[in-house]
């Protein structure tokens, strides 16, 4: 090859590296899992399938608002996450990203989603969006993560904004089918970020992050998915009755639903015993978490386009 030709190009994989770690600081994969959701409320509140531009308009907009969030929180946390293997090699922690551009490009999302969903969704959008970039960057991040072994509960909550959004984005306003939807997401987090903790309870012990695992016994823990995940599972089933489905949600919520409490029994039972890391396997039930949200909301879609009533 030619050593000109080579040295001519050389400029452009340092720029697609530093677009790369602007990328992640937005967190990409936590992204899709907040849009999974969006979609199919969407597809429910308007009783079918919503315009494709209100889709996209609404997706866009959710994403620039989710990277908003992350962002701050990998602006906040580049102390921490350097403690943390896991998460030691965040664009923050690495230098690639100085903390001045980290929040210079916060800033330039959260204007950009909330300008975005105010133009082409509506204002109610964009304020639920605006709250939500606030709630988790200032609530969660701030806050709650460094000072209580409760805060991905009550910090989770900006998680469940997703939802509210959806809806809102094609009716302009609130309802109570909403409000389960987010409830569902606000029982379920605790269940799908706890066993995370346990299999990362070193790493947040080293950085001095007070999660339930690290302050408290495995088998209180444990206790507590399961009751979270009871509750997850009621909200669940009581949108049947609010907004109402029809079969194909119900037997979707109680299939996995059951599948889901039977996996946080299982932790339980392993805690109890004093079960090792192979036993205990936390994992497991942190990965099924993300497959729980993909069927019930697949369901959530699928239900008014092929409604089947119930009774």
């Amino acid at each position: 090859m030619d050593p000109t030709a080579r040295t001519s190009t050389s400029p452009a994989p340092a720029k697609r590296s530093k677009a790369a770690a602007y990328l992640a600081l937005t967190k990409p994969r936590i992204i899709e899992l907040l849009l999974v959701t969006t979609v199919p409320v969407m597809f429910l509140a308007h009783k079918g399938i919503p315009s494709l531009w209100l889709i996209v308009a609404t997706l866009v907009g959710g994403s620039l608002s989710a990277g908003a969030a992350n962002t701050f929180n990998c602006v906040y946390d580049r102390d921490i996450d350097a403690e943390m293997h896991r998460t030691s090699n965040r664009p923050m922690v690495t230098g690639e990203i100085t903390p001045r551009e980290g929040v210079v490009f916060g800033l330039v999302l959260t204007v950009v989603s909330t300008a975005w969903l105010a133009v082409f969704v509506n204002v109610l959008s964009a304020a639920l969006s605006l709250g939500a970039i606030v709630m988790y960057a200032v609530g969660y991040t701030m806050l709650l993560k460094r000072r209580t072994s409760q805060n991905i509960v009550w910090g989770g909550a900006a998680g469940c904004m997703p939802v509210l959004i959806g809806w809102s984005a094609v009716t302009n306003s609130v309802s109570w089918s909403a409000v389960v939807l987010f409830l569902v997401i606000f029982f379920w987090t605790p269940p799908h970020y706890w066993p995370l903790s346990m299999r990362f309870k070193d790493d947040y012990a080293a950085a001095g992050v007070p999660m339930a695992p690290v302050v408290r016994d495995f088998v209180v823990v444990a206790r507590q998915v399961v009751v979270y995940s009871w509750l997850m599972v009621a909200a669940s089933l009581a949108l049947v009755w609010v907004n109402p489905m029809g079969w194909l949600y119900l037997v979707t919520a109680v299939l996995c639903g059951g599948m889901f409490v039977a996996e946080a029994h299982r932790l339980l039972r392993a805690a109890k015993v004093g079960a090792g890391p192979k036993v205990l396997k936390p994992m497991r039930l942190f990965h099924f978490s993300i497959t729980y949200v993909g069927i019930l909301f697949l369901g959530v879609a699928l239900d008014p386009l092929l409604y089947l009533p119930i009774g």
